[in-house]
């Protein structure tokens, strides 16, 4: 296959280099974030350099707010039978068929753990979409992690607001976990250390386990012992359980925004 890649920050690039190693296919990236490619990828400036080009696959990696003014120069270079595949969150298949035309698009959400192979991918593909462009589409969520076909462009956009978005709502609580260890004295090194590696473990023994990760909890837990008193604290009547609703619901309806 011949695939272009509009956009290689973060996300495009955490994808690229796994799609790469994993994927049959030739890459040509057009990439403005300075950031350095993968070796096996063909840089180009913009779209003058590629006329005449044609691609199986257009993987839209830019902020949904770019796509409108980015996509209408690339839209042409589409092979025949070929699909767009955005990993743009909220941006739905309608306003990228708006641009387009009636062609193939498979909306493809990952997360940041793409970097290592352990992405959550959410896939879409709207009604254009044949058996083979499905494929593709498993194809790349495959070369990264896990694929999840949805049916509906709500359900990816619920996907995104939990696992997406999730890495940050991690990385953020894991920030606020460590700066409470340096509170008992402990070194940031120390701290660091504990923190990832409590919950590092923490969460592969439950991805182990056939056991409801309440029951988990509680067994950690003695009446009356530190742990309680701990789970105590951070539940406060309920108050966790109320935070992590918000915040899920926060980036479900900011999703919902950007359609």
């Amino acid at each position: 296959m011949d695939i272009l890649l509009i956009g290689c920050g973060k996300m495009g690039g955490a994808m690229l280099r796994r799609w790469i190693d994993a994927m049959p296919a030739r890459f040509t990236t057009v990439n403005r974030s300075g950031r350095a490619l993968p070796a096996g990828t063909e840089h180009v400036d913009g779209v003058d350099t590629l006329a005449g080009r044609r691609f199986d696959v257009i993987i839209l990696a830019v902020k949904p707010q770019q796509i409108p003014d980015v996509l209408p120069a690339y839209a042409s270079l589409l092979a025949e039978d070929g699909c767009h595949v955005s990993i743009a969150a909220g941006f739905s298949s309608a306003s990228i068929a708006a641009i387009v035309g009636d062609r193939p698009v498979l909306r493809l959400m990952p997360n940041l753990p793409a970097l290592i192979g352990r992405s959550v991918n959410g896939i879409y593909a709207n009604s254009a979409c044949s058996d083979r462009h499905r494929d593709i589409g498993d194809q790349l969520a495959r070369a990264t992690g896990t694929p999840v076909w949805l049916d509906s462009e709500d359900e990816l956009d619920r996907l995104t607001a939990v696992a997406g978005s999730g890495p940050g709502y991690v990385f953020e609580i894991a920030r606020s976990y460590i700066a409470a260890a340096e509170g008992l004295g402990f070194s940031n090194e120390t701290a660091r250390a504990l923190v990832l590696e409590t919950m590092g473990g923490a969460i592969e023994m439950a991805a182990r386990s056939d056991e409801d990760v309440a029951e988990l909890r509680n067994s950690v837990m003695s009446k009356k012992g530190t742990t309680e008193a701990g789970i105590n604290a951070l539940r406060r009547d309920g108050q966790l359980d109320a935070l992590l609703t918000e915040t899920v619901q926060a980036a479900y309806e900011r999703a919902v925004e950007l359609r």
